[in-house]
């Protein structure tokens, strides 16, 4: 692809710059140098032509990302496993409605805005201001046109007229954000009582007819997934180590050219004072506290003991060891306390400095210099590491060698036993689960699926080992007879009479408690215990009971004057009746501190949800034709 093939060749730092640019664009919009080939048409779209070219370039942007994405398990069956050829079209298809949309309405982009976002591009700036030169360059570099360049940025441009355009009819208030908090971060508590299908179990009678229909009304929960059976070959590096002979020279090379692996990063050992203050506190309060730490600052200064003064005013929890925080190097600790204390020399003291806990003041101790261990010391270290190298370029090979000395239709168990190598094969196994001897890593589980019976997979690494895959056997999704879930069965609809005898006797407890009875009293008189869950949001689980979005939502539809739900809820195979205990009043400080990121968080939602309803309307809409199926 041509980000890819940029990236690869790129090496001046501005093009990498360039290139970070201009793949924003084309991630969005997809758009690439096309020259449209006479004959090759994909789509009409309310008449506009959309070329194969366009498609082309489309289709392989998304595989190259998923190829990216997968890597060695990817295998060119996961094309459709993907949709890859529908989501390129339907990307095109989206991208001309929006075009057209914006015509109709009188959006448009003119030359000067084009310009503009041009001239003010960073990769085309020489001493803050645009330079043609530098643009022709860049953009001659990357084998790309100013006009597909010019049009991409259009394009980009455009479709953000057409988003703000939308929003303008959509504006959001205040209440919203409100609401919008007030349903993420309410919190009710509720009181419950439950009934246990065991209690139940043995009271009612088993009927064979009932039994029958029960499974026929459930055959679904009785589904045998799709399962498959593999052969794989191995192999594996470990196996090619005696095989590898190095010489003394390649050693000490290996440690000339990768001296940076081995080094010893620069350490220091120093002690601080940290006075707490909160991410969220007050101007003044903020204030307050490096007031006080610039006066222990100055006591420092003059002299007083760094950990007598630790022990009694650090906050931080190496307070009783006066602060010290012994050896630790760039990178173990936050940036600015980092970047305070590695500036410091030895015995000096800095400070005081802002973090996310909050004022530190802090004194280096000791500073050891990064050094680079010897050559004696890391000999074996290379030695294993240029062994472990050549060990599976070798096996890589092999299997290279395998793969492309095997005929189409063999057997993969036979050609192994042809080579000396000796294929394992699995037992059925579903796709959700694990792989029996390779584990249920999801990318490979996939990978394996999308393959047919007889199917044999590309070369693909797992875990330091490079396997063969094929498919030998594929057994389909089925429902099965009922004899042959017989115990099964039985187990479940036991359960089952018993989950509607306990649902029986909620409900009806629940009758009585809308009908005037005492909640603490009833429960005293059937035996049973009440409970409480505890405030909770929408989004907890349910303190006691579990996560029941339906029991959740009614929870919190309940009041002081409509205590009791019309239902009981089944919720981990019991049965509760709950009833509303209180509701926890929203703290206004608390809101005004997060407001302005549940605004954006809601912002983010509502556009998102507002443009995708505006596009599938205009979807809908459209005349689209397809000229060439893409299947």
């Amino acid at each position: 692809m041509f980000i890819t093939l940029m990236r690869r060749h790129t090496k001046g730092i501005l093009v990498k710059v360039l290139v970070g640019l201009i793949a924003v664009v084309f991630v969005f919009w997809g758009v690439y140098a096309i020259r449209e080939k006479p004959g090759s048409k994909i789509a009409y779209v309310n008449g506009d032509l959309i070329t194969g070219l366009e498609y082309d370039a489309k289709y392989r942007e998304i595989l190259d990302a998923l190829q990216k994405q997968y890597k060695e398990y990817w295998n060119d069956s996961l094309i459709k496993a993907f949709q890859i050829k529908q989501r390129a079209l339907n990307s095109l298809i989206e991208k001309r409605l929006i075009s057209q949309e914006s015509n109709r309405i009188g959006l448009g982009v003119t030359d000067d805005e084009v310009a503009n976002a041009i001239f003010t591009y960073p990769a085309f700036q020489v001493n803050g201001k645009f330079d043609e030169r530098r643009y022709r360059t860049l953009l001659n570099y990357n084998r790309m046109e100013p006009a597909d360049f010019e049009s991409s940025i259009k394009l980009e441009l455009l479709g953000k007229k057409i988003q703000n355009f939308i929003k303008c009819f959509f504006p959001t208030t205040d209440m919203e954000i409100m609401n919008y908090y007030s349903y993420q971060k309410e919190k009710v508590n509720i009181g419950f009582v439950s009934f246990n299908p065991r209690d139940f179990k043995g009271k009612t009678e088993v009927k064979q007819d009932e039994k029958e229909a029960y499974f026929k009304a459930h055959k679904e929960k009785y589904r045998i997934p799709e399962k498959i059976k593999i052969a794989y070959l191995v192999l594996d590096p470990s196996d090619f180590l005696d095989k590898v002979s190095i010489t003394e020279k390649e050693i000490s090379d290996y440690y000339e050219l990768n001296q940076e692996r081995f080094k010893n990063p620069k350490k220091i050992k120093a002690r601080h004072i940290l006075l707490k203050v909160s991410p969220d506190a007050s101007e003044s309060e903020n204030k307050e506290t490096k007031e006080r730490a610039l006066s222990l600052l100055k006591r420092l200064k003059n002299g007083e003991d760094f950990a007598a003064l630790a022990k009694k005013y650090s906050q931080g929890p190496t307070a009783s060891r006066g602060g010290d925080l012994g050896y630790f190097t760039r990178g173990k600790m936050v940036k600015p306390f980092e970047k305070l204390a590695f500036s410091l020399k030895k015995g000096e003291i800095g400070g005081p400095v802002k973090t996310r806990f909050g004022w530190h003041i802090i004194r280096v101790d000791d500073i050891k210099e990064a050094t680079v261990k010897t050559f004696s010391e890391v000999r074996n270290q290379i030695v294993t590491i240029i062994k472990n190298d050549i060990s599976k370029e070798m096996a890589h090979e092999r299997a290279l060698t395998l793969m492309d000395q095997m005929p189409y239709d063999i057997d993969l168990a036979t050609y192994a036993a042809q080579h000396g190598l000796t294929a394992k094969e699995t037992d059925y196994f579903p796709k959700k689960g694990a792989i029996p001897g390779l584990g249920g890593d999801e990318r490979l589980i996939k990978s394996i699926f999308s393959l047919k019976k007889g199917e044999t997979s590309e070369i693909i690494e797992h875990k330091g080992k490079f396997y063969i895959i094929q498919v030998v056997d594929t057994k389909s999704s089925h429902i099965p007879k009922i004899s042959e879930v017989s115990d099964q069965l039985d187990k479940d609809f036991i359960n089952h009479l018993s989950l509607i005898a306990a649902k029986r006797e909620a409900e009806g407890y629940l009758e009585k408690l809308k009908g005037g009875a005492d909640w603490s009293e009833l429960a005293k008189i059937k035996g049973l215990e009440t409970d409480e869950t505890g405030f909770f949001t929408r989004g907890d689980n349910i303190p006691k009971i579990g996560y029941s979005s339906l029991l959740s939502e009614v929870s919190f539809a309940l009041s002081s004057q409509n205590r009791y739900p019309d239902e009981v809820f089944v919720v981990n195979n019991k049965v509760y009746i709950i009833r509303w205990l209180a509701r926890e009043e929203l703290n206004q400080e608390s809101f005004d501190k997060e407001k302005d990121s549940f605004k954006q968080m809601y912002l983010l939602m509502k556009d998102r949800r507002i443009f995708n309803a505006w596009i599938q309307s205009i979807k809908e809409k459209a005349e689209i034709k397809i000229v060439t199926p893409i299947e």
